[in-house]
């Protein structure tokens, strides 16, 4: 099993995954990164399919964040053996990322989401550190803050047809410090999906300040897939 794809979430893109497709590329593992403009998750699963397609063989696909939602429905692809989640939604048929975050839990932090532009989201620079990348160094969470990528409203609202996680093996890092999908909202998710789960202290964006921990799960679901295959 060594084809990996990475699928990154919203406000960032595929550069986040640099450090994970490091470790990932010395370890043996072909890596992948799909670049999705996040405007809808149509384009979106169309875009990760395209980069499943050209894998020549079965794949570990692994999402961050949003990308939990667009691997969900992108993971029905035939090449697609097994998912991975990092701190992401994992939604349900005819769930989408808005309605899993409708009713956050009493105390759950905030997001500091803006009112949409144009029909499109921004953090608040100001906060994007605190809640998105607490334990990035602090010049690199800047760099993420102001180079932010617009994320689409149609891409929250997006639903989906049929969960990949009901028919395929998934895995889940649950990131107890996260302040932008509550842990337990992990947990719930990861528990549905009857995913194998680690834990981790670290912010949302762990796939950026600690990429060996990220790394280290997708190759558990590597070595596992590939041992069942045997």
């Amino acid at each position: 099993m060594k084809n990996i794809v990475l699928v990154h979430g919203g406000f960032v893109d595929g550069a986040g995954w640099e450090g994970v497709y490091k470790i990932l590329r010395k370890n043996g593992y072909s890596v992948s990164i799909v670049q999705n403009p996040t405007i809808s998750l149509e384009d979106d699963v169309a875009f990760t399919k395209r980069t499943i397609s050209a894998q020549d063989g079965p794949t570990i696909l692994v999402g961050h964040s949003y990308g939990g939602a667009v691997i969900t429905e992108a993971g029905n692809h035939p090449n697609v053996a097994g998912l991975v989640y990092i701190t992401a939604f994992a939604p349900d048929k005819g769930e989408s990322v808005a309605s899993l975050i409708k009713d956050a839990p009493p105390g759950a932090p905030a997001p500091p989401i803006l009112p949409p532009q144009d029909g499109y989201l921004f953090l608040d620079k100001k906060a994007f550190a605190a809640s998105f990348a607490a334990d990035v160094d602090p010049e690199k969470a800047a760099f993420m803050a102001d180079s932010q990528v617009p994320w689409g409203v149609a891409a929250l609202s997006g639903t989906i047809s049929e969960p990949a996680w009901k028919t395929k093996p998934s895995w889940y890092l649950v990131v107890t410090e996260d302040k932008m999908i509550p842990p337990d909202a992990q947990r719930a998710m990861s528990k549905r999906a009857s995913a194998s789960v680690v834990e981790v202290k670290g912010s949302h964006a762990i796939y950026v300040s600690q990429p060996s921990a990220v790394a280290s799960l997708i190759e558990q679901a590597a070595r596992t897939l590939k041992a069942q295959a045997a």
